[in-house]
């Protein structure tokens, strides 16, 4: 195969009052360059998920709708969700960037659930700007051609002698006239017009450059608006009473007449996934949330906790067969908690559920699948069903799921009101989604200072891949007998996203999944935060065996240039080898994955090893094209965080069917002190679409930190996070 060839288009004009323009598009493939000490190439080599997802949108990409209305505001729909990634900035950018008008003259909308969009609407996997990259330049483009054409056509005088800035066409003569002048000629029938072409790299100004959040201002002063903030007339505040052990159910409530007395209280309603209260206020409702007293059934895990559920995924992996007695090998076997997503917006939706409609607003991921699991719960035909995506307050992979906005859907139903449902942050924490726990058996075997094989074999508890991947067609198919189409989801996940960037000899990767029904779900990274962060744990270990340079043994062994140049940048920026003081040192670790690399190199003060602390970070990133450099060290700072937070203290007890930790006081996710006063991104320069980034900052930071800890200690760690304690009381069941 070749690097990914440029995508083709079609472009065609929707009539309307404003200008509206669309593109479709179709996809290449790439693959690894060779190396000294060949290892065949991986499946995520050859084609990885965002790829997969990339060709299964590639027929309805030319649903991409932009319009230029009168004012000569630019509106971008944009089917994909905002959770404080910065995906709304780096779009407008784009956008911006082919009209050559001013940024802020772009507006990005999120679109409703569109189920024609089919495999096209999903926000995860860090494929956005890759799947939205040269549709969204190329609609801009088109749009810039036709509003250039409509002034042509005014003036009688030929396109190609005009020129656009700052939004305004001009001509030689001093003629002028601004987009929103234009607008209405440039959506006429009748103007013929050649599709747009858009901007080599070499004459783009505004990609590429360091840009401030097009909606930073608004977050920061409150008036940013989530699901919840939103004026629904009439929709009253709605929480639940949860089960005391994960997929309970309601066998009764034996107080309802008492708690609907309460003050405030409206209504009382039991749904599958417990009893829900409505009342004028939040405060009412949850205080009589908690007076209810309710006979629960059991859970799906009620008598598992933490030590069962390792045993079972050690028992799960495979043993691996004794090497040759001539060939050396380093072993080493990883424990990776349960971790909660944690946004700072727990779940919530608002719902108004009617008798012969439903109309819903809830932050989701994956709104086409939404749609038709509210349709089908409410009793309503899709077509009567109406899902608008919020702005969300976060997701690292929680909002691919939908319950919020089914409960809210039922809720209302029952109720016979439109309702604001909000989950307290103990039920984000105990009920809401987490990633699997997992455990991993690596082997690398060497011989006369050469690798010959690695060897990597993981079990975890089964990821719940319910939402599908972003339409009806596979979340209906995950929910066959057995789950069946859900394991081989998660196998497709496993082997499209984890690979080793090192040319190790033989290599190979293993996934086996325990079927607990737990709520677990795709959390930052998915299978490669923990994989491949335990994978660079043995890579220093395997340098050590050979008696070599951390740094320089990633070196030797890395595929190709462009890795090399990365690892180089963090390991000079971050000065690799300087000396420290005694329980102080660096550590570094290296991802590959969605057509990016990155190396981190941290520095721990480990003295009191109960209470390591990452206190300097360098990361090198290349992404190919990065549209918003400063979104993307925001992306990689986040990854960095949650990388510390996870490795060190951050995960879930599970005792007796049940997460302990209830709240950010428990679940001892990173704080400020925590955070490295010195971390420093670096961009490297880099041309041709962009790759991910959104999920490529944990595992190698995951690696950079263990490693550092290992070193400043004299440990070798295997459980994860390293300082796990129950140190709080829980809060009641």
């Amino acid at each position: 195969m070749t690097p990914h060839s440029r995508r083709r288009f079609l472009t065609y004009l929707v009539a309307a009052p404003t200008l509206a323009v669309a593109t479709e598009t179709a996809v290449g493939g790439a693959h690894p360059a060779a190396a000294v000490v060949p290892t065949p190439p991986q499946p995520a080599d050859l084609l990885d998920i965002g790829d997969l997802l990339i060709l299964a949108g590639a027929p309805t990409a030319h649903m991409l709708v932009l319009t230029v209305d009168g004012q000569g505001t630019a509106e971008l729909r944009l089917p994909r969700m905002e959770c404080g990634q910065g995906l709304t900035t780096a779009v407008a950018m784009l956008v911006a960037e082919e009209l050559d008008t001013p940024l802020d003259t772009v507006r990005v909308t999120l679109d409703d659930a569109r189920p024609e969009l089919l495999f096209n609407q999903m926000t995860g996997a860090s494929n956005a700007i890759r799947s939205l990259y040269d549709p969204v330049r190329q609609t801009a483009a088109t749009a810039r051609a036709r509003l250039v054409a409509a002034a042509a056509r005014r003036w009688d005088t030929d396109a190609g002698a005009l020129t656009v800035r700052d939004g305004v066409v001009r001509a030689l003569d001093g003629r002028h006239a601004g987009y929103g002048e234009l607008a209405a000629d440039a959506a006429s029938r009748d103007l013929a017009t050649a599709p747009g072409t858009p901007k080599p790299e070499s004459e783009q100004t505004l990609v590429g450059t360091p840009t401030n959040r097009i909606d930073a201002r608004a977050m920061v002063t409150g008036r940013l608006r989530y699901a919840v903030d939103l004026d629904v007339p009439g929709a009253k505040p709605c929480v639940l009473r949860r089960p005391p052990t994960l997929n309970g159910t309601v066998e009764s409530v034996r107080n309802e007449a008492a708690v609907r007395a309460m003050s405030g209280v409206l209504d009382v309603v039991t749904v599958d996934t417990g009893v829900a209260v409505v009342a004028e206020t939040f405060g009412q409702a949850i205080a009589a949330k908690d007076a209810l007293d309710v006979a629960w059934g059991p859970g799906t895990v009620d008598n598992l906790s933490d030590d069962d559920i390792r045993a079972g995924l050690r028992a799960a992996v495979p043993a691996l067969p004794l090497p040759d007695l001539l060939v050396g090998k380093v072993d080493a076997e990883f424990d990776f908690a349960f971790v909660s997503h944690a946004p700072l917006e727990p779940n919530s939706a608002v719902a108004d559920v009617r008798e012969d409609r439903a109309e819903i607003w809830s932050g989701l991921k994956t709104p086409i699948a939404a749609r038709r699991a509210i349709a089908e719960a409410v009793g309503l035909p899709l077509g009567r069903v109406t899902v608008h995506v919020t702005q969300s307050g976060g997701s690292f992979g929680r909002r691919l799921f939908y319950d919020g906005a089914v409960e809210a859907a039922k809720v209302s139903k029952k109720s016979g009101r439109p309702v604001r449902l909000m989950w307290t942050r103990t039920d984000d924490m105990r009920h809401g989604r987490m990633r699997p726990a997992t455990h991993h058996r690596i082997r690398a075997t060497h011989l006369l200072g050469e690798v010959l094989s690695f060897t990597h074999r993981a079990a975890a508890v089964q990821t719940d891949f319910g939402h599908g991947m972003g339409d009806v067609l596979t979340s209906f198919a995950s929910e066959l007998p057995d789950g069946l189409v859900n394991r081989t989801v998660a196998q497709s996940e496993f082997l499209l996203t984890v690979k080793s960037p090192y040319h190790f000899g033989v290599t190979s990767h293993a996934l086996t999944e325990i079927p607990l029904r737990m709520p677990t779900g795709s959390w930052r990274s998915v299978y490669s935060a923990t994989s491949r962060g335990a994978e660079e744990i043995v890579v220093d270990e395997l340098a050590r065996e050979l008696g070599s340079d951390p740094v320089a043994f990633r070196r030797r062994h890395l595929r190709d240039d462009r890795q090399r140049a990365v690892l180089d940048k963090a390991a000079h920026e971050g000065r690799w080898g300087r000396d420290l003081p005694a329980g102080h040192a660096q550590g570094v670790g290296f991802h590959d994955e969605y057509k990016s690399c990155t190396a981190c190199l941290v520095e721990i003060d480990a003295t009191d090893p109960e209470d390591p602390r990452v206190v300097r970070a360098v990361i090198a990133v290349d992404v190919g094209r990065a549209i918003n450099p400063r979104g993307l060290e925001a992306q990689m700072l986040g990854g960095l965080t949650d990388a510390i937070a996870t490795t060190l203290r951050a995960g879930l007890h599970i005792e007796r069917g049940l997460p302990l930790e209830g709240s950010y006081s428990q679940f001892h996710y990173a704080r400020q002190k925590d955070s490295p006063l010195d971390a420093r991104v670096f961009v490297m320069p880099g041309t041709g679409e962009p790759g991910g980034a959104g999920e490529l900052g944990v595992p190698a930071a995951v690696g950079a930190i263990a490693n550092a800890y290992a070193k400043a200690t004299g440990t070798r760690p295997r459980r994860f996070p390293l300082n796990f304690d129950v140190d709080f009381e829980p809060f009641p069941r």
